[in-house]
């Protein structure tokens, strides 16, 4: 298409994904912490997930550096680029390997990337969403002219598994059945390059005014190590309640924001909560023409890598001159995101 005379629209030119390990089937998951397979494939709808330590030995196999610099790696030479050509780097994680250095730094510290600015936001599903958005407005910079944008989590961190599973309460055990861990990047281009994908109109929009968190994970320091809090809560409830109608008003809202009319979205990357939840939201979002590309029952729910693991799928189908429109919703104080998509 020809975009000399259109709005200055940043390009998707690269992605790269990375899951730590071998998939956990739920057999395997089932077994190690006691309990029923056929619940965790009726109630969560996940078949498999990749964890960032051996979850029998407890040894830690990668952790989220890791990850995020393999992911960027694959991402920058899928276009063929190096970290010298890189203007700046913005990285969305819930779970940053420590609070002090950022990820992000050790990240660009392996990749051989210095001088250049580096963003990390703290952030749940939509601060992938969040460091796209950043990433685009980077690129307006006259001297930005090539950015990296990562996405990921390590969220078994969270999750002890030297605990006696018996005693667990359900609310508290389903995270051990629900969450995985992974990483993705994108190549972020000022010029549209053939084989890329225009990045279209981010939604980022808080929505969460006077309402309860629907997630909350706790950050233990030495004095609060003993506390006895649950270091990762949902209200399951609330979610299943209220992420449906979240992302139908996302779809409309970034409809809206495009100008695209319902018939012409080709794919939707719906939000990826779990096998189960996702296949409902999609359902009900009725985008009978639209060829749904989720991951989330392969990956379980690994927070910031999920909308960029969506990607690399889209970019595997017959993307050329069609739309797409990706919806996520962050569930710790109700944040809308999306974006819109369109195949060169």
């Amino acid at each position: 298409m020809n975009t000399q005379n259109l709005p200055f629209i940043p390009c998707i030119a690269a992605i790269g994904t990375a899951l730590p390990g071998p998939a956990i089937s739920n057999t395997e998951l089932a077994q190690r912490i006691g309990v029923d397979e056929d619940w965790i494939a009726h109630f969560i709808g996940t078949k498999t997930r990749h964890f960032g330590v051996n979850i029998h030995s407890g040894a830690v196999i990668a952790n989220l550096t890791d990850i995020c610099v393999e992911a960027a790696a694959l991402a920058l030479k899928r276009a063929g680029l190096t970290g010298k050509d890189i203007d700046f780097i913005v990285m969305g994680t819930s779970t940053p390997d420590e609070l002090m250095p950022a990820t992000v730094n050790l990240v660009a510290d392996r990749l051989g990337i210095d001088q250049v600015p580096t963003y990390q936001l703290q952030s749940g599903c939509a601060g992938a969403v969040q460091a796209l958005d950043l990433g685009a407005l980077l690129l307006q910079r006259p001297h930005h002219h090539i950015g990296l944008v990562i996405g990921g989590d390590v969220c078994v961190k969270h999750l002890r598994l030297d605990r006696d599973f018996s005693r667990l309460a359900p609310s508290e055990l389903v995270n051990y059945v629900l969450f995985g861990d992974g990483a993705g990047a994108a190549v972020l281009t000022r010029d549209p390059l053939p084989g890329g994908m225009l990045l279209h109109s981010v939604l980022n929009q808080l929505t969460g005014l006077k309402q309860e968190p629907g997630q909350i994970i706790q950050w233990f320091g030495e004095a609060d190590r003993g506390c006895g809090k649950q270091a990762v809560k949902e209200n399951y409830k609330a979610i299943e309640q209220r992420v449906p109608m979240m992302a139908k008003e996302i779809l409309f809202q970034l409809l809206e924001l495009t100008g695209w009319n319902i018939e012409d979205i080709a794919y939707l990357l719906p939000p990826q909560l779990s096998g189960r939840m996702t296949a409902q939201i999609a359902k009900e979002l009725e985008l009978t023409q639209a060829i749904e590309i989720s991951c989330v029952a392969e990956t379980g729910n690994n927070g910031n890598a999920l909308p960029f693991l969506q990607i690399e799928r889209l970019s595997q189908q017959a993307f050329l001159g069609k739309k797409a429109l990706a919806i996520s919703v962050e569930s710790s104080k109700w944040i809308k995101g999306g974006f819109a998509l369109e195949g060169l």
